[in-house]
């Protein structure tokens, strides 16, 4: 059985967006696993990682999802394992759930530093399990040139089997190459590929918004798949708002306090694709029926408008096992610019 330990420079490097293209490339049985968690997701009376969710789900993976976290809590796991213990654990989590199978993906946690402390950082997993590290590097240009410089010159590869680097969001992969490539190269990491910044990655769906902020939907229902492009918060006058160029834009979500009839009016004949209501306030009856006719989402959330526009600015656009268009785009992508024999 080959073993894959992906990690990153950074968090949200889209770690598991590529292990999921990986998976679906190479068209392998394979097993999953993310020794620390940092999702945590209560599922079927279990404690469960996000991302081990999301894989199990949506490949239909069979094994025990409390193996594929030995926990989550720092100071918990301190507690329970000293390195000895946790090694042991973790070699049996790797046994179990790579039983008849040809590969085992076993994803690092926020980046390859998080977790040192309790044994389950990525230097310590690539030693313990034997598997091949692959490193994932995100950001600018200067920033991915920085971190692989800093992989090459202050991180003790010599105890692990390093697979290279893969760089992924990239936003100009034409600049990259003619002003760093050659420099990484002759650093001797090797590059296994330049994956670029690709915009649907970074749309969501509004059942996915709703889940996000606890939302109730009032209208609409039949509109829950659509994705979001554009965020427009509706706070000034209906007349600013006709004039703002991102209401008129494609797929864009609309936000506004829900006594804003005129404004929630004005949203829905330039034909947002959702609405959030702030402050906890109903529109009027007619509204809602009209929201419903277009299949437009309604969703009710407590906040004030700034508190919901600060947190959707946050939002990190996960992947999700109902998104099929964006699992199928990410198996292209791999199959693209990943190297996958080299893999």
């Amino acid at each position: 059985m080959d073993k894959l330990i992906i990690a990153s420079t950074r968090q949200n490097a889209g770690k598991t967006s590529l292990i999921v293209g990986l998976a679906k490339a190479l068209g392998k049985k394979f097993g999953y696993m993310k020794p620390l968690g940092d999702r945590l997701l209560y599922r079927k009376k279990q404690l469960w990682d996000y991302d081990s969710a999301l894989v199990t789900n949506i490949f239909g993976l069979t094994d025990d999802p409390t193996h594929m976290s030995l926990g989550f809590d720092h100071s918990k796991l301190r507690y329970m394992y000293d390195e000895e213990a946790t090694k042991e654990k973790l070699l049996e989590a790797v046994d179990s759930i790579g039983q008849d199978k040809e590969l085992l993906f076993v994803e690092d946690s926020k980046d390859y530093a998080y977790g040192i402390s309790v044994f389950l950082d990525a230097m310590s997993l690539a030693r313990y399990i034997g598997g091949k590290l692959i490193i994932i590097v995100s950001g600018d240009e200067d920033a991915v040139f920085d971190d692989i410089t800093f992989i090459k010159k202050h991180v003790d590869l010599s105890q692990v089997n390093f697979g290279g680097v893969i760089i992924n969001k990239l936003h100009d992969i034409e600049n990259f190459e003619n002003t760093y490539l050659v420099d990484v190269e002759d650093m001797g990491t090797n590059v296994l590929g330049i994956i670029p910044h690709t915009e649907r990655l970074t749309h969501y769906a509004i059942d996915y918004l709703a889940e996000y902020l606890f939302a109730k939907v009032v209208a609409g229902e039949g509109g829950l798949t659509n994705v979001v492009k554009n965020v427009f918060v509706g706070a000034a006058s209906v007349n600013a708002a006709l004039r703002s160029p991102v209401l008129k834009k494609e797929s864009s979500l609309a936000i506004t306090s829900g006594d804003r009839t005129d404004m929630i009016l004005a949203a829905l004949e330039s034909n947002v694709v959702g609405m959030i209501l702030t402050n906890n306030i109903l529109p009027p009856s007619n509204i809602i029926a009209k929201a419903s006719e277009r299949n437009v989402p309604l969703l009710l959330v407590s906040a004030d408008t700034y508190e919901i526009a600060r947190k959707i600015d946050n939002l990190q656009p996960l992947l999700t096992k109902d998104d099929t268009e964006k699992i199928n785009l990410l198996e292209k992508l791999v199959k693209e610019h990943v190297k996958l024999a080299e893999i």
